[in-house]
């Protein structure tokens, strides 16, 4: 029977992949990837020399159909990794993954690396419940999404770019009055790594000082501290 590997790959620091994962790279019969080039680099650290196929959000709806179809006639063994991270959390991967289990394809996925979790353990807030979002509409819904994520008696993680961030603090703090604290994650497991956390004024003025560059988490804490204080 045909398998389907889902392979976590390094959000940064390239040591950060499994053995278990290597050798799986090595042995599948195809890899496909979000960008080919970018897990070219991977792959040649590791001297990996396996076929890599492209998949990504503009041409899934069209291969996806061909990727199964091909996979049971010819009982193909794939990989499937996207830049950084997990597939299928803010990645290409739920379609395939989806269409795979109505086929009977077995779909088996590695652990390993993704930001969130990193994210929110090292921001020291309650980690008993907690929402993931991922992004954040840019315009049509986002006001309301905002509040609707504010309402929510959990932690609660989104992933931003580092373009709209000064925006979505500003969004917060009108929201959210400044009660709930906030740790801002950046270029996790890279050397310029930084993880902070203060009141939305505190994140609002130590970004407005600098060139906000990387892949960033927003961390916002269950707890109202005003009414904790």
């Amino acid at each position: 029977m045909s398998n389907i590997y889902i392979i976590p790959t390094p959000i940064g620091n390239l040591g950060d992949i499994t053995y278990r994962a290597i050798d799986l790279l090595k042995s599948c019969d195809r890899i496909y990837a979000e960008d080919t080039r970018t897990t070219q680099k991977l792959l040649s650290h590791y001297k990996i020399k396996n076929k890599i196929f492209s998949y990504h959000q503009h041409n899934e709806h069209k291969i996806v159909d061909s990727i199964v179809n091909e996979m049971i006639n010819k009982k193909l063994n794939i990989a499937l990794v996207s830049d950084a991270g997990t597939p299928g959390i803010s990645d290409p991967g739920f379609l395939l993954i989806n269409k795979a289990k109505k086929s009977n394809i077995n779909v088996f996925c590695l652990p390993g690396p993704t930001a969130l979790v990193p994210a929110l353990v090292q921001s020291g807030f309650a980690t008993d419940e907690f929402y993931f979002f991922g992004f954040l509409p840019h315009k049509k819904g986002r006001q309301k999404k905002i509040k609707q994520l504010l309402e929510k008696k959990a932690t609660i993680i989104i992933y931003e770019s580092p373009h709209r961030l000064l925006k979505l603090l500003s969004e917060l703090k009108e929201y959210d009055e400044n009660k709930r604290k906030i740790s801002i994650s950046r270029e996790i497991t890279k050397i310029h790594e930084e993880n902070i956390n203060g009141s939305v004024n505190e994140m609002i003025e130590y970004f407005s000082k600098k060139t906000i560059k990387g892949e960033i988490v927003v961390i916002i804490d269950k707890f109202d501290h005003k009414q904790k204080n």
